[in-house]
């Protein structure tokens, strides 16, 4: 019997509208005896067809939609997917080697993650359906882009929720350090000692925003990880920057950075945050700009409020660093934290430091993470530019 999963009555108007997600909760039967990971055909009520996607029992997303066509998911289906990804990225970086080539959801791979670092790839399958194709995407990138190396770097949190475990290491050819140019800073790339993927390129432009409101200023960058923003900003024109994080490894990768990139403005040093931005507020310590990169502060719904406080905390402290007509540069990477919320926050913690503030900069990832309007969920990174007096 061939694997069919009908939903119950009116739970496809979400999947018409273009999302690609079905729940457990809004499945009414299941017909054949489909696995984790094997391919199934979905069905409205009255067994009409909707799509064609990954089943998995274990999670809470029961059916992630491939394609909305009767099709085979072949070596075929990915090469046409992928290139699709590959040529869009080609129109928005035409000089770029280093991109993400296919971000999941927002090239209709879902569970499906692939940066290109020059010549080397790292893939991140975040699905179980995506990760049991894990060598056939291989079979497609090697014959499609001849890289030096595919890398997987499948450390996610998200994979539990999938019933996957944790892994990372060299899939195809001979990994190596690489040294990768965004907007013309060089980073010193170790594809498996790097956070994530090895870089975080969701942040690319506006890395490069910031350049904009440093020349002739000081600057205090916290979350620095590998220095991309503080490489900017060196770039920029700052005449100091400190950058901070509370990993030893990135805080030397980072200096690394800095040296090739000859940014010597810039001190580093290994710290907590929170820690520091309370004691140079109680040192009476100003800056003219303050950046804020942190990891996210919620990986569930349930958790929202207690994250908020956390931004709260975190912007209000920098917001009484800043000399008046300094900038606060801001970033939540939480898709759980709406844009809405994440700058009523802002605003909120200025208003109980005392300090006006004027929204002058918005925007989320780059255009190599594009994202649905269907999906809010696709639609993470959130990066704001505040005037402050």
């Amino acid at each position: 019997m061939k694997n069919q999963i009908t939903l119950k009555k009116r739970e496809e108007q979400r999947l018409l509208s273009g999302h690609q997600w079905v729940f457990s909760n809004e499945i009414q039967s299941i017909q054949g005896n489909p696995e984790a990971g094997d391919i199934i055909d979905l069905l409205r009520h009255d067994g009409k067809f909707l799509g064609r996607g990954l089943y998995n029992p274990h999670s809470l997303i029961a059916v992630r939609l491939l394609t909305r066509n009767k099709e085979e998911i072949s070596f075929a289906f990915f090469e046409r997917r992928i290139s699709q990804a590959l040529k869009l990225r080609q129109i928005v970086f035409p000089q770029a080697e280093t991109f993400r080539l296919v971000h999941g959801e927002g090239d209709f791979l879902p569970g499906l993650i692939i940066d290109k670092y020059n010549e080397f790839l790292s893939i991140q399958t975040l699905s179980f359906g995506m990760d049991r194709r894990l060598t056939l995407i291989c079979d497609v990138l090697e014959s499609m882009l001849h890289p030096k190396a595919i890398v997987e770097r499948n450390e996610s949190h998200l994979r539990a929720l999938e019933h996957l475990d944790s892994r990372k290491g060299v899939l195809r050819g001979t990994s190596d350090h690489t040294i990768v140019t965004e907007n013309g800073i060089k980073f010193n790339l170790d594809l498996l000692g790097g956070q994530k993927t090895g870089l975080f390129l969701d942040q690319r432009e506006n890395r490069k925003a910031i350049r904009r409101y440093v020349s002739g200023r000081s600057v205090l960058d916290c979350f620095c990880n590998e220095g991309g923003f503080s490489l900017n900003a060196a770039a920029g024109g700052a005449t100091r920057v400190e950058a901070y994080d509370v990993s030893e490894a990135a805080i030397s990768r980072a200096r690394v950075n800095a040296t090739i990139n000859q940014a010597a403005c810039i001190s580093f040093g290994v710290s907590d945050a929170f820690d520091l931005l309370q004691k140079k507020v109680e040192n009476g310590e100003t800056y003219d700009v303050v950046v804020l990169d942190p990891p996210s502060f919620t990986r569930s719904r349930k958790n929202v409020n207690s994250a908020l406080k956390v931004y709260k905390e975190i912007n209000g402290n920098a917001l009484k660093l800043l000399t008046n007509g300094g900038f606060l540069a801001t970033a939540s990477c939480s898709h759980h934290i709406s844009e809405e919320s994440f700058l009523g926050t802002v605003e909120s913690a200025a208003h109980h430091a005392g300090r006006t503030v004027r929204l002058v900069h918005a925007a989320g990832a780059g255009p190599d993470h594009p994202t649905l309007p269907s999906m809010p969920e696709t639609r993470y990174l959130k990066f704001a530019v505040f005037a402050v007096d």
